[in-house]
């Protein structure tokens, strides 16, 4: 249901002392536009949640989760109980700038796009713990799914409300939005936006986000080159270990007819062993992933819960298919 232009979807964990500056930042930037504030508090500890209700409006809302389900999730959860016809997603620790907002929309609305991500200009973080990080994986990303796109981890980014809510998010998939949104034909650009460094608050994000995030990629690579064809990976696999194989065994044949014994060489235990397992973890991986999709996407299951829901200030009951 569209009820207004903008929907400002912002994920939160313990972010109690950005709150109040976010929210005013927000409202001097959109003062001429008709907007709404989407806060999801994802699992805070601290007085995020007080804050948010003492400082709602009818335009704020807060979606409460009952634990810490991941910024993805929330995210997840914010798009969906948006009611704007954009919305734009942004970090809550005051580091993305929302007087680039309207700047944004304009290109977005100039041009036709159906996204539009962010390139954080003058990037306001360590070097070596965060942005030699960014900067491998987002080359990484650039090469395996080939969207051109600068920094896939921009938070701030806006969309089309039809293309947001189409967009399956789970796991960790949120700093992966352009490439899911690639697969429906998405129309997608990017533009400079302010960054600035955090001033309340620990950051979430370390060098273990790096692991993850190739964790994720060979994730999007599957979905994209293999979901309407799984039998391409799994065949093209599959004939290449037996092929492997049979060369292996076609050697240890060799050295059986010349009397050698095989049955007690390394070698043949750990070509099967390598066989199996191989064949066992990525079939049961991308199989695994497949469930997940179709689980989260067909049903209604979700991969989160949610506690409570606020509107302006006032709890109202949560809706059924959240």
């Amino acid at each position: 249901m569209i009820k207004h232009l903008l929907s400002i979807v912002i994920p939160v964990m313990n972010e109690e002392q950005n709150i109040a500056p976010l929210i005013k930042a927000i409202s001097k930037s959109l003062a001429n536009l008709d907007y709404e504030i989407v806060f999801v508090d994802d699992g805070s500890l601290d007085g995020t949640v007080e804050e948010i209700k003492k400082l709602s409006q009818d335009n704020i809302r807060l979606v409460e989760f009952s634990r810490n389900f991941g910024q993805t999730s929330a995210m997840a959860a914010g798009i969906e109980y948006a009611e704007g016809e954009y919305i734009v997603t942004m970090d809550g620790d005051l580091q993305n700038d929302p007087s680039d907002i309207p700047m944004m929309l304009k290109k977005l609305q100039k041009d036709n796009l159906d996204i539009l991500a962010g390139i954080r200009a003058n990037r306001s973080d360590g070097f070596i713990l965060r942005k030699i990080p960014s900067i491998t994986a987002n080359w990484l990303i650039r090469k395996i799914s080939r969207v051109n796109i600068t920094d896939i981890g921009c938070t701030l980014k806006v969309f089309k409300s039809s293309l947001a809510k189409k967009l399956d998010l789970f796991g960790e998939l949120h700093r992966f939005i352009p490439v899911l949104a690639s697969i429906y034909g998405a129309k997608i650009d990017e533009v400079p936006v302010k960054h600035h460094p955090r001033k309340h608050g620990v950051s979430k994000y370390g060098i273990g986000r790096t692991i993850r995030v190739l964790s994720d990629l060979s994730t999007m690579l599957f979905l994209i080159k293999y979901r309407q064809k799984p039998m391409h990976l799994f065949g093209t696999l599959g004939f290449g270990i037996f092929g492997i194989g049979s060369l292996i065994g076609f050697y240890l044949l060799i050295m059986k007819l010349l009397g050698h014994d095989i049955g007690h060489r390394p070698l043949f235990f750990i070509c099967i062993l390598m066989i199996i397992t191989s064949i066992q973890l990525i079939t049961t991986g991308f199989i695994a992933e497949l469930l997940m999709r179709t689980y989260f996407s067909t049903g209604k299951n979700k991969p989160y819960s949610i506690a409570k829901i606020y509107v302006g200030g006032k709890e109202v009951k949560v809706p059924k298919h959240l």
